[in-house]
C-alpha cells in the first residue's frame, strides 16, 4: 500500500503504528495508516486482515502498584 520512500512499516510489523497517516479524523477518535491500520484514540488498532488489537496505554504513575 505504501508509496513512500523509504516505505513505512507493514501493518504486520510490531512498529506498525510508525507508519504515516492517510487520514486523521479526532473528532471522531480514528486516524487510518497508510499501510492500512485504523488506529484509534484509546489505542486499540484495527488492521486490514480484521484483526483486533487490544488498546495498550502506557501506565501512568497513579496505575503502577509497587511490591511491599
Amino acid at each position: 500500500m505504501c508509496q513512500h520512500k523509504p516505505a513505512c512499516p507493514t501493518a504486520d510489523s510490531a512498529d506498525r503504528e510508525a507508519a504515516r497517516l492517510t487520514a486523521h479524523h479526532p473528532e471522531q477518535g480514528w486516524s487510518l495508516l497508510c499501510n492500512g491500520v485504523l488506529l484509534f484514540e484509546d489505542t486499540g488498532e484495527l488492521l486490514p486482515d480484521g484483526q483486533i488489537i487490544a488498546p495498550h496505554r502506557p501506565l501512568t504513575a497513579g496505575q503502577v502498584a509497587t511490591a511491599a
